[in-house]
Order: structure tokens, then C-alpha cells, then sequence
């Protein structure tokens, strides 16, 4: 595999601290004193997906894994999407294209809105957890937790896999998985068969 060259963590264990894994089995197979490149690997050759999701999106930086989450929840959105979710994701690939606290808070009232049960969702609550903060403005600022955004992406790429087509959620996490892995080397994420 060609160098995950966006993650900046040095170890595994540096992501690693900052979630718990799904699956408790999935802490054999993770090497937390190597490259986070590796356990990914590892993680996703051992059919533990959404360890190897979240792994992923805490090495990613945010608009990288926003991004990530804005083509899972593209890929879940059906023709009879309600108006809400189409513009969290709009509001959200526009959040990832242009960073202002304008779009941040936009995704914020729409991650609300659709009160987060969809893919959009929670990439709109993801891209309102970079920057910020988390109380309604005119209060005292809260900035939200370090890695808060990479929970919130992790949600929305899991939700996407799930919600697509239930029988094919294996296909749809390898496909998700090989789009951030695109983003990782430094891609945009738009790979063949997407």
C-alpha cells in the first residue's frame, strides 16, 4: 500500500487512545507501536471494518475526513431523500470545500435539524465539531474535544455502509474504506466504482 501521507500520528496507539474499538478482538490484531497505516491494514484484512473505519478517521485531518464522510452519505442519499438531509450535505461538502464558521454553523443547525439519524447527519455534526465551538452562539465558548469530528465520521461512513443495502454492508465498507484510503495518500477520494 502506497503511504498514508495525510496521517500525521506517528503510532496507532496515538489514534488509538482516543476510541474504544468495536470489537474487543480487534485488539490482537491492531500493532499500536507502529505506523497507524498498519493497523488499518491489519484491521481491514481481518474483516474488522469499522475498527478500521474509526482508526481511519482519526488520522485523517478534519476536512479530509469530513469529506470522507460527505461521498458515504452522497452514496446513501435516495431520490426520495428528505429536503433537510440533502442540504446537510450540501451544507457540509461546502463546509469541507470552504472552512468558514458561516458553513460550520450552517452544518450545525442542519446536523440538529435531521437530528442525526442519517449519514448527512452526522457529516454535518462531524464538520460542526472541527472548529468552534459546541454552545449556541452568544454563550461562553466550549470548543469541542480534539477528535469529536472522528466520531462523528465514523458514524457516518458506518450509518452510510448499513443504510445503502444491508446484504452488501461488507462490499460497502471495503468501498468506503478504499475511498478514505485514497484520501489518505493524498487523493480526493473519488475512486472507480463509487
Amino acid at each position: 500500500m502506497t503511504q498514508l501521507i495525510k496521517i500525521q500520528a506517528l503510532t496507532a496507539d496515538e489514534l488509538l487512545k482516543e476510541f474504544e474499538l468495536t470489537e474487543p478482538e480487534a485488539a490482537d490484531v491492531v500493532i499500536p507501536d507502529t505506523a497507524p497505516q498498519i493497523s488499518i491494514e491489519r484491521l481491514m484484512e481481518a474483516g474488522y471494518y469499522q475498527d478500521a473505519i474509526k482508526l481511519l478517521a482519526h488520522g485523517l485531518p478534519k476536512r479530509e475526513a469530513v469529506w470522507w464522510a460527505c461521498l458515504a452519505a452522497r452514496k446513501a442519499q435516495k431520490p426520495d431523500t428528505d429536503e433537510h438531509n440533502i442540504n446537510a450535505l450540501l451544507a457540509t461538502e461546502t463546509w469541507a470545500r470552504k472552512p468558514t464558521e458561516d458553513h460550520r454553523q450552517r452544518c450545525k443547525e442542519l446536523g440538529e435539524k435531521t437530528q442525526y439519524k442519517t449519514a448527512a447527519s452526522w457529516a454535518a455534526t462531524a464538520a460542526s465539531w472541527c472548529t468552534g465551538s459546541m454552545t449556541p452562539p452568544g454563550e461562553p465558548e466550549v470548543p469541542p474535544p480534539a477528535y469529536l469530528y472522528a466520531h462523528a465520521v465514523a458514524g457516518s461512513i458506518t450509518l452510510a455502509s448499513a443504510t445503502i443495502d444491508p446484504e452488501k454492508i461488507e462490499d460497502n465498507y471495503k468501498l468506503f474504506l478504499a475511498q478514505g484510503i485514497d484520501l489518505a495518500r493524498g487523493g480526493n477520494g473519488m475512486i472507480e466504482g463509487a
